[in-house]
């Protein structure tokens, strides 16, 4: 049987909730975001996190970000912000940058393939900002989309790759940029660019100066 709930035109914040719960519990949910459509689950529950890179046939070697919601989860589950990786929250945070920051004891190490550094994002999109404030977890979210195939942008194309295999599916019409997420890492004191989106290194490089 197919959980799904309709927020294209408007949000049931009481099904949302529900659905954030599921998240909380070790449940695996495909949700919208301004890039593209994520499968997440509770990113602080390791065997969540196991069946997670299960579902979606994810390398083991290949870590998973975090979707936050405030500034305040990603201390909760980082360490050592410098100010350069603070300027560039503050400034593309909510957006489509993901920023590599240096996780603490608390993020699991199937997460992040036992290094020390998590992925860090918070989405612009009101629906999976809201999930993640319900479930208050910072969820651990990769594409949807079974690893090798195009990462997913429309709901009907998700559920024909997962099926059942998925807890909640929540459509929230054709994402909006369609592409990943920029990717940037402090190293030193300037920017590296691990994987290219819609922020530019320029863009990044601007706010440094």
């Amino acid at each position: 049987m197919i959980n799904y709930l309709d927020c294209k035109n408007d949000i049931d914040d009481k099904k949302l909730q529900e659905v954030a719960n599921i998240i909380k519990q070790g449940g695996i949910v495909v949700f919208p975001t301004e890039t593209v459509y994520g499968i997440g689950t509770n990113g602080l529950d390791s065997k969540a996190i196991t069946k997670l890179y299960e579902v979606k046939q994810r390398p083991l070697n290949k870590p998973i970000s975090l979707l936050v919601s405030s500034l305040e989860m990603v201390r909760a589950v980082t360490e050592n912000i410098s100010d350069m990786e603070y300027k560039i929250m503050e400034t593309f945070f909510p957006g489509p940058l993901t920023i590599i920051l240096k996780k603490n004891n608390c993020v699991p190490n199937n997460l992040t393939n036992n290094t020390n550094t998590v992925g860090i994002r918070m989405p612009d999109n009101i629906i999976a900002r809201k999930l993640i404030e319900y479930a208050n977890v910072p969820i651990a979210t990769p594409s949807a989309n079974i690893s090798g195939k195009p990462s997913g942008t429309n709901i009907q194309d998700i559920i024909k790759d997962f099926g059942d295999k998925v807890d909640y599916y929540i459509n929230g019409g054709p994402s909006k940029l369609g592409i990943g997420s920029t990717i940037v890492k402090i190293d030193g004191d300037k920017p590296v660019i691990l994987r290219h989106g819609s922020i530019s290194e320029e863009e990044i490089n601007k706010i440094l100066r």
